[in-house]
């Protein structure tokens, strides 16, 4: 028999998704919720309104060990699960998406590629540093001159020399570029034209960083144009075992996978923002949650947040299990994304003006969803990938 709820279920896990992880998952996920809300959130929205990254996060960072959570060698020797590892995007998405982003280029991207693409004398050379926080990563991949075809039309080059490439080129929107110890740079070899890693350190002659202003999104990452002018990268820097740009793509389809739990996390604070607001703000002479049309516009934000759970969980199931593929996290990444736009457009709607200043905070989620919607392969190039898989025919231009 349903009963009719007699107080108000202020989940947005409405269904209990979180269920599905073990007690000492939950209670760690409890103890870093905490810390996040204690020392992340306290500094998020300044650093967000000044456009400026907060380095004391770092130290945050570094003391709840996230950065080693998928590379258990290097980290704590306890691997954990890509479920917990979802949730985990999500509080920290829920606390300031600009500093998610940053820990997701550090610990995803860069991270990824270095374990991914390097030998062991590589790996065991940089993850730890990069596991402690010591030395900061970012991934160089998108140009000037292109984005979604990258793949195809990349300008950035490399020559080798020797014992020596020769790097030429330019790269832009990389996060962490202007601060970043070790940069992955993606570009393509002069002799044979296939896409090769290197390991950029800071401090390389010819290697420039310079700031990417004015945004609206996302502030407080900082974004980068990179400039590359005959900067000579040793061999022990090109990352062994990158053969192609599929090897690549496959960073990218595991990373594409984290966004999809990032628009959760986004659509699931900007939901929670609006709830609080509805029951607290009277017109009227009552609370606005008890009107109608508010209420219409809080369930459809938590049936789409509902949905994104129920898809990012599976998702999740299939990379641990190994059966998920490049076109299950582009459709994850398609549709979370899509439905988080949706979510955080209500939220802002029903703050009426008060939507649009940073004081009650979804002003920042409806602007950063913005890149969330953007990066990491448009909608239109994820329903590509996925049109693909279901047709047997490419309509790539």
């Amino acid at each position: 028999m349903i009963t009719m709820a007699k107080t108000a279920n202020t989940d947005s896990d409405f269904f209990g998704f979180e269920e599905l992880l073990t007690e000492q998952e939950r209670n760690e996920l409890a103890r870093i919720r905490e810390v996040l809300r204690s020392e992340i959130k306290p500094i998020a929205n300044q650093a967000w309104d000044r456009a400026e990254f907060p380095f004391e996060a770092i130290e945050t960072f570094a003391k709840l060990g996230i950065a080693g959570f998928q590379f258990p060698e290097y980290g704590d020797g306890s691997a954990r699960r890509p479920l917990f590892n979802g949730f985990l995007s999500v509080e920290l998405n829920k606390v300031d998406p600009s500093l998610a982003v940053a820990s997701g280029v550090h610990t995803g991207l860069a991270m990824g590629s270095i374990y991914g693409g390097g030998d062991q004398r590589q790996r065991d050379r940089w993850m730890p540093d990069m596991v402690a926080w010591n030395k900061i990563g970012a991934f160089g991949l998108t140009e000037p001159e292109g984005g979604s075809d990258v793949a195809g039309g990349m300008r950035t080059t490399a020559r080798r020399e020797g014992d020596e490439w020769v790097l030429n080129g330019a790269k832009r929107w990389i996060g962490n570029g202007t601060f970043a110890d070790l940069v992955v740079i993606w570009a393509r070899d002069e002799a044979d034209g296939s896409v090769k890693g290197f390991v950029v350190e800071k401090g390389m002659p010819g290697f420039q960083a310079s700031k990417i202003e004015g945004k609206i999104a996302l502030r407080s990452v900082q974004n980068a144009d990179l400039s590359l002018e005959n900067v000579r990268v040793p061999e022990d820097n090109r990352l062994q075992n990158i053969e192609n740009f599929r090897d690549t793509a496959k960073v990218l389809a595991k990373t594409r996978g984290n966004v999809a739990w990032q628009a959760l996390g986004v659509a699931v604070r900007a939901y929670e923002l609006a709830r609080e607001y509805a029951v607290t703000r009277e017109q009227f002479g009552k609370p606005i949650g008890g009107f109608q049309l508010v209420q219409d516009l809080l369930v459809k934000m938590l049936g789409n947040i509902t949905a994104m759970f129920g898809m990012v969980t599976r998702l999740a199931q299939k990379m641990a299990d190994g059966t998920a593929g490049p076109d299950h996290a582009a459709l994850a990444k398609s549709f979370t994304t899509t439905r988080m736009r949706e979510c955080v457009s209500w939220a802002r709607e029903l703050f009426g003006g008060n939507g649009i200043v940073l004081d009650y905070e979804v002003a920042k989620f409806f602007a950063d969803a913005e890149a969330v919607y953007s990066f990491e392969g448009s909608r239109e190039m994820n329903t590509l990938i996925v049109g693909k898989s279901i047709t047997g025919q490419s309509a790539f231009a």
